[in-house]
């Protein structure tokens, strides 16, 4: 489960791109000591949603991105979320603490914010 969340996560930030090669189970089984049988289920859970091909005798290679332009580490946003990070880290915050933050932001923007519009939608009519 680790592994499948693992490369989703990186191929939303754009770390994986298509056409870009995993590690042999091999590989990931000597940095990990995962079950190299494990490393197999995740990589043909990848491949079933369609996000990995598998070759045999070849490897395992990204087919597509999750990814967003938006929100590559590189974009404005992740520019300013790194400054935004940086300064909270200097008021000696440790990262628990900023995780905690942007967790709460998060849920008081996409769920709280959410219900507000449904509640704006409902009077309107």
């Amino acid at each position: 489960m680790q592994i499948v969340q693992q490369t989703r996560h990186a191929m939303r930030l754009g770390l994986l791109v298509p056409g870009d090669k995993l590690p042999t189970a091999r590989e990931v089984v000597a940095t990990t000591a995962v079950n190299p049988n494990t490393v197999l289920k995740a990589y043909r859970e990848l491949e079933h949603e369609g996000l990995v091909d598998s070759r045999a005798g070849v490897g395992a290679f990204v087919r597509r991105t999750l990814g967003r332009l938006e929100a590559s580490v590189e974009s404005p946003l992740g520019t300013e979320l790194r400054g935004w990070m940086q300064r909270a880290k200097q008021t000696e915050l440790e990262r628990v603490d900023i995780e905690a933050l942007v967790k709460a932001v998060i849920d008081e923007v996409f769920d709280h914010g959410h219900d507000a519009g449904l509640d704006a939608s409902t009077t309107e009519r």
